[in-house]
This record gives structure tokens, sequence and C-alpha cells, in this order.
């Protein structure tokens, strides 16, 4: 059993949270979330989530080819990545999970399994 909590980040949904042009370059944009988000699994997010931390970037549709790097593993949904996070928090019943998203539904869904929710604000920047 690992005792490290999951993080499970929405890349699609916490990339378009930031009007900055995202849509011109989405596998860029979510390169540059899985690249802000590698500091996250040694220092967590004080002082809501303590380190060492499993972080998982969960990427679709134009993105879905962003590799993972060392601190952050990259899962490509093969569908909807709201079913994808789903699945990764309903294997990981054992552990702390922690979902980052805005997406309403997809709160209630992870919620309801008992996952912690956060908004993409709640990032480091």
């Amino acid at each position: 059993m690992d005792t490290h909590p999951l993080l499970i980040v929405d890349g699609a949904n916490v990339v378009g949270s930031r009007p900055d042009g995202w849509w011109h370059d989405r596998a860029g944009a979510a390169a540059r979330l899985r690249d802000r988000l590698v500091p996250v699994a040694d220092t967590g997010v004080p002082p809501e989530l303590p380190a060492p931390v499993e972080v998982v970037l969960v990427v679709e549709g134009a993105a879905r080819d962003v590799p993972g790097v060392a601190g952050v593993r990259t899962v490509a949904a093969p569908g909807s990545g709201d079913d994808t996070i789903v699945d990764l928090v309903r294997a990981a019943a054992d552990r702390r999970r922690l979902v980052v998203t805005a997406d309403r539904e997809l709160r209630g869904r992870v919620g309801e399994l008992g996952a912690e929710v956060y908004g993409p604000r709640w990032l480091p920047s």
C-alpha cells in the first residue's frame, strides 16, 4: 500500500482556466503545466498537502502525447479525461486522493468517491 498522497490534475481543465493563448498550442500548454507540477512531488502544496506526493497529470486530445517526467506521471485518457480521472481515484481507494479541477460535474463524481477537490488556483504558479 502506497502511503504517499495521490494528486491528480485535470490537465485540460487546469490549462483552460488561464487565458494565456493555450488554444494555439495545447500540447505545449500541457507540457508547461507538467513542468510547473514537478516541484510539487518534493514540496507538496503547503499547508494542505505535505510532501512527498505522487503527481499524475491526465492529458487528452491534442495533448495526449505529452510525456511524463521525473516527478510527474502523465496518463493519456483513451476517451474522456473525466472518466480517466474517476478511474484513477477509484483505483487508489486506500490512499489520500486529491483532484485539481474546476469542472463541477467531475468535482461531484470524485467527491462521492472520497477524493478531496481543489480548484486550479490552488496549485503553485
